[in-house]
């Protein structure tokens, strides 16, 4: 089963959806309905993406990295939930310069097993992962983004600066991730 973190984004809805069509088993609960030290009996997580950043988000999506990482349970954070994920472990994030919102491609710069190649997805973000912990691999890159699609050591935690819920490709690796 997997464990689907609302935390407020206007796309959550089709990630719903998707595991709907896939007839994936899941729990979506908002963020601040979970106890983030027993988040629940979950195979896998997803972190969705945020309107607003709340400092009580950030703890808890941080907390449950914590133990995803602690218990080698697979994750998956989507725009927001690649930058807390990155910012748990050491990383940085920045304010772009102008924001990003709408189809761009995605090189894929290292073998992963969500996705290879070259991918269409969805932008829709002010913030950008500027800096990776040696933790984290940088698996993917755009013209926009220097780190697309990341992953924590050799785990199966990855975090997506895009949305793959908007777009096939996405859809795709969204799709893989179940799988693992």
């Amino acid at each position: 089963m997997i464990l689907v973190v609302d935390n407020g984004s206007i796309f959550t809805k089709k990630i719903i959806k998707f595991l709907e069509y896939t007839k994936t088993s899941f729990e979506i609960k908002s963020f601040d309905k979970i106890d983030p030290d027993n988040p629940g009996k979950f195979d896998s997580v997803i972190l969705s993406g945020r309107r607003k950043n709340i400092q009580t988000m950030n703890a808890i999506n941080s907390k449950i990295i914590h133990q995803c990482i602690n218990q080698n349970k697979p994750l998956l954070g989507i725009c927001y939930g690649a930058e807390i994920l990155a910012l748990t472990v050491g990383g940085t994030i920045r304010k772009m310069t102008s924001a990003q919102k709408g189809s761009q491609i995605v090189n894929v710069l290292e073998k992963n097993s969500l996705c290879k190649g070259a991918l269409e997805v969805y932008q829709s973000h002010n913030y950008e992962i500027s800096t990776l912990d040696k933790s984290l691999v940088n698996l993917a890159s755009s013209n926009s983004c220097k780190h697309e699609l990341i992953q924590y050591k050799n785990m199966k935690i990855f975090g997506t600066q895009f949305h793959p819920e908007m777009s096939k490709d996405g859809l795709e690796m969204i799709e893989k991730f179940i799988k693992l």
